[in-house]
């Protein structure tokens, strides 16, 4: 394991779309920067994010139209009116002072002032990205193209040829559609710019990008369409069977995610091509990776796709461990974390550690059920990442207001912090921890209610949409927090 991991760290997560500004959602410029200011400032040395790709109208980042695409919504306009790709008078009245970048005036116009005052240095990086990317940039563009003509249409709903990918069809609709396909790589080629650098400022502020894959695809992507035969479906196309999770923690009926599931003997046999793939875009992007859900690499639960919920459903196996040591043998040894939360039976766990990958250990579930708790901080090794709570748990003060008194007595009894919040002492609880690994949720360092949650999981409507601003960050908080970094030696 690379040694990134083996060092005691701190570090916060945020998502991109939840950092301040004037805009409809938070993005790459300015208050990203200002952000990696802030974290290095307080001896934060790790910034967890979640998936950046382009997600569904649900604004759900674990539910993207492409594997391998960055989301144009975080791209910043201001970066591109200094560049001098866009006139401020190019906007029309609905891209006006919007960060919405995936409209088809807004891009031409930027293509337009590329084409006129870009520098050759830039034209010359847009050839080359368009050429190293080729592998999963073609079919995207093209598959986003046919979508617009499509009006929005999953790609199962559109008429049989392109459905079936006949190639004479998608021949002739990329020449007709040529001018949308070159813009939609030119909008991938400026959200890759922007996310690189923005990367090699937080490298160079020793700040570490702590990325996450979801472990499986939505069925309306580019991934699916163009690679039907990575996974399950009918010779028509459709899904027999969908993922998702039994009953736990989260949901009485289970989380029917409705992602298709994997054929992992077609991967096996063709050496996991499209994960080693996909492994390639994410390394170039993060620093630090977590595969969520990694259970599933180990056994899936398969959900009928006639079953309204995840009740009826059967764990199949799944070829876990010939996929890491793929991985491995192209990548060498990476810094990768296991997401391993719900229901992990002794196989996940072996497998985990037989690549000696960290898990997660979630502070949120450690009290009320007794000392044999593995989230309690006693049974916890330096290789594991702990959380005060992760985007998918209320915020820490909003979880203190929600639990029964036997659960907060027993944490406080724990803790051994009768005098202060039991909130702060979740937070000096993990970042006092062996783990070597402490992240922190930007809602809890700034003590906000579950009004600041950002996901609730399966429900569909309000979530993904929490940002902050700077004014809630007081001093008395950044002092306090930088004090514990230091104090527990994690600077």
């Amino acid at each position: 394991m690379d040694n990134l991991l083996n060092k005691r760290r701190a570090g916060v997560l945020l998502h991109i779309s939840s950092l301040p500004g004037s805009d409809k959602q938070g993005n790459l410029g300015k208050e990203a920067y200002n952000f990696i200011n802030f974290l290095k400032s307080a001896g934060i040395t790790v910034w967890q994010t979640l998936p950046l790709g382009m997600p569904h109208a649900d604004g759900s980042p674990y539910q993207c139209l492409s594997a391998h695409a960055g989301n144009p919504s975080l791209i910043d306009i201001e970066s591109l009116v200094e560049l001098d790709w866009l006139k401020p008078s190019d906007q029309c009245d609905e891209c006006q002072g919007s960060n919405i970048f995936n409209k088809s005036c807004l891009i031409a116009k930027v293509y337009e002032g590329f084409l006129d005052r870009a520098t050759q240095k830039d034209k010359d990086e847009f050839a080359k990205f368009c050429k190293d990317k080729a592998f999963w940039l073609n079919d995207f563009a093209l598959f986003m193209a046919l979508r617009k003509l499509f009006n929005q249409q999953s790609w199962n709903q559109w008429p049989t040829p392109f459905k079936e990918r006949d190639s004479k069809t998608l021949k002739e609709a990329s020449t007709r559609l040529a001018e949308d396909i070159r813009n939609i790589k030119f909008e991938q080629f400026v959200f890759f710019k922007q996310w690189m650098a923005l990367k090699a400022y937080a490298n160079a502020h020793d700040v570490l990008i702590f990325g996450d894959i979801p472990i499986f695809v939505s069925y309306d992507s580019a991934d699916v369409w163009a690679n039907r035969n990575v996974f399950k479906l009918t010779k028509d196309g459709e899904m027999s069977v969908v993922a998702g999770v039994p009953p736990d923690y989260f949901s009485e009926t289970g989380q029917r995610w409705g992602n298709p599931h994997y054929d992992w003997k077609y991967l096996s046999k063709n050496g996991f091509k499209w994960w080693i793939e996909r492994m390639e875009t994410q390394l170039e992007q993060f620093d630090i990776l977590r595969i969520d859900h990694f259970r599933g690499l180990e056994a899936a639960w398969e959900i009928p796709a006639t079953e309204p919920t995840a009740q009826k459903g059967e764990w199949v196996t799944a070829p876990g461990g010939a996929l890491l040591k793929a991985i491995e043998k192209k990548f060498g040894a990476i810094p990768l974390v296991a997401e391993d939360l719900g229901i992990i039976t002794s196989e996940v766990e072996a497998l985990r550690d037989d690549f000696n990958l960290p898990g997660m250990k979630i502070l949120h579930f450690a009290f009320g059920s007794g000392p044999n708790n593995p989230y309690l901080p006693s049974h916890y090794v330096q290789n594991c990442v702990v959380y005060t709570g992760t985007h998918d748990n209320d915020t820490t003060i909003g979880w203190t207001q929600s639990i029964h008194d036997h659960e907060r007595n027993h944490a406080y009894d724990y803790l051994g912090k009768p005098s202060i919040p039991l909130h702060s002492a979740l937070i000096e609880a993990a970042l006092s921890s062996v783990a070597n690994l402490a992240i922190i949720p930007m809602q809890d360092i700034l003590e906000l209610g579950s009004d600041a949650r950002m996901n609730v999981p399966g429900t569909t409507v309000g979530n993904w949409k929490w940002r902050f601003q700077w004014p809630q960050l007081s001093h008395d908080q950044v002092a306090h927090l930088t004090h514990l970094i230091a104090l527990f030696n994690r600077k």
